[in-house]
């Protein structure tokens, strides 16, 4: 059985600063590879910057700059958010650079050589940000359908890629591997819009600008965008070069993310282009909603938009990493307010998550001068409970966590730290010192820290800082007792003591003044 796991993010346009949205995508990267290293597996995580195309060459001059020194200047500000982030990708790959442009080249020859690709002439509606050509019926009141900006005609000589050739192939591969797309619906907006009505052939060279990778046999023509980004995938990895390793130990990709902007992309021009190379496609590609704003998309000029760099300077990365990801459900859009974010942070965090582990680590201190008793089994029905429940919740959250329903996991694990929280109400420890039932209260307390172990451990794919911190107050360091499979177990807890004084790992905000704070920051950004 394969025991690595490869996972891609789309390589980012580079515009300008990410702002969450964008953010939101790497970080659940990085958080699915952090899960799967934990249950031991050997991870490889992608991401990097598209490069080419008009768009980069108008920015470019724009600023006075080349377009190769524009696109490095993106690169670099992305790396620095990435390091910020802590994001631990394992390669950042440009697509100028050398490694990537040959094997396009290698690519495009082979997709010529076998008749996949032929000459003709365009003419079309072409959106410059999408890089993409519509037809007129395409067009959403003569606009461009995915970002409404105005549209350009144009005609010019360009290659093709016979789409129609593999149409029935990809339905058939469709049909045949339910995990292939994520969530299933874009499966069926793919086929409804897209292949259905007549898949058209792809345009997949420019001759009105130069900024791109030259086709080798006729270079007056450049590689269109996509066939250029996608493959990055490929070339990252090796695939085509004298080194191959990378790309023969983690391909095929096991999991490949996007946001569902350039869903069609992904869903249906990419596992066409693989077919093509006779290659396995990826087991799993997941389409994300985006992160809104209650007025809709982020925007300057709406004074709406929102950097993770101003949450993780004021609220830390953590609470940042936990918002992202646990306001995005599966089927629609996540939404951005003020509002909201104070509420998670003040609710979940600091009344449900940090007043857990305080009022544990106090009464460890004082019922048993800070050691932490051992296991003694179950003398009542309440512990036997909290048992059965923290064993069924680490289940569902790996169920939903695992069909990339990731709200709804995370959403798994406070009702953990809820349950937990409750059963210090209904086993009301200092009663029981009181009256001296030793048996019942150490029983109590030793819950209470294994489920606190448990909780750091399944939060530890995106609030690693909170789980270490979280396993340092309770007195865990042994290595044995921070692994995954260690959430098998629920009496091996021996020889524990914990800190002196507990530490808060989150304070409670005052709202006024945090939302007011937001609110300024995203007028000025």
């Amino acid at each position: 059985m394969k025991n690595t796991f490869y996972i891609t993010t789309p390589i980012y346009y580079p515009s300008g600063r990410f702002h969450i949205g964008t953010a939101y995508t790497t970080v659940l990267a990085d958080s699915m590879k952090r899960y799967h290293k934990l249950k031991g597996k050997e991870t490889y995580m992608l991401t990097g910057t598209d490069e080419h195309g008009q768009k980069i060459q108008e920015k470019a001059q724009e600023q006075g700059k080349t377009p190769k020194e524009y696109v490095d200047e993106m690169a670099r500000l992305a790396k620095e958010l990435w390091k910020k982030m802590d994001i631990q990708y394992d390669d950042f790959i440009q697509t100028t650079e050398e490694r990537h442009e040959k094997i396009v080249q290698k690519i495009f020859d082979k997709f010529m050589e076998q008749g996949d690709i032929y000459k003709g002439e365009y003419e079309g509606w072409y959106c410059v940000p999408c890089e993409t050509y519509f037809t007129q019926t395409q067009l959403v009141n003569g606009k461009c359908p995915d970002c409404g900006r105005e549209v350009k005609l144009m005609k010019e000589e360009a290659y093709f890629f016979n789409m129609k050739k593999y149409a029935d192939r990809l339905l058939e591969y469709y049909e045949k591997n339910p995990e292939f797309i994520k969530p299933e619906y874009r499966k069926t907006e793919m086929i409804n819009n897209f292949i259905k009505p007549g898949l058209e052939d792809l345009c997949v060279t420019r001759t009105n600008f130069d900024w791109g990778i030259k086709v080798l046999k006729d270079p007056k023509h450049v590689i269109y965008v996509w066939v250029d980004a996608l493959t990055n995938y490929l070339t990252a990895l090796g695939y085509m070069s004298d080194d191959d390793t990378l790309f023969k130990k983690y391909w095929p990709a096991d999991l490949q993310i996007v946001g569902k902007d350039i869903a069609r992309f992904h869903l249906i021009y990419w596992p066409i282009f693989l077919m093509a190379l006779d290659l396995p496609l990826p087991k799993t590609i997941l389409v994300h909603n985006w992160i809104m704003m209650k007025d809709g998309k982020m925007s300057k000029s709406k004074g709406n938009v929102i950097y993770p760099e101003t949450l993780i300077d004021r609220y830390g990365l953590d609470a940042t990493k936990y918002y992202l990801l646990r306001e995005v459900p599966a089927n629609q859009d996540g939404i951005f307010s003020p509002e909201a974010f104070i509420e998670r942070y003040n609710f979940d965090l600091c009344n449900d998550l940090s007043n857990l582990l305080n009022r544990t680590v106090s009464m460890v201190n004082k019922y048993f001068d800070g050691k932490v008793p051992e296991y003694v089994g179950t003398p009542n029905d309440v512990d036997k409970e909290i048992e059965e429940f923290t064993k069924n919740q680490i289940s569902e959250f790996e169920n939903k966590w695992n069909n990339y329903e990731i709200a709804l996991s995370i959403q798994e694990i406070w009702n953990l730290v809820s349950r937990t929280n409750k059963y210090i109400d209904e086993t009301m420890p200092w009663t029981l010192a009181k009256e001296n039932q030793n048996q019942k209260l150490k029983s109590c307390i030793y819950h209470l820290i294994e489920n606190l172990r448990r909780i750091a451990i399944l939060i530890k794919p995106f609030m690693d800082q909170t789980a270490e911190n979280i396993l340092r107050q309770i007195g865990v360091d042994q290595e044995v007792l921070e692994t995954w499979e260690s959430l098998k177990e629920y009496t091996k807890l021996k020889n524990l003591t914990v800190i002196s004084k507990g530490e808060p790992i989150f304070m409670r905000l005052n709202p006024e003044e945090e939302i007011e704070f937001l609110k300024e920051s995203m007028r000025n950004n």
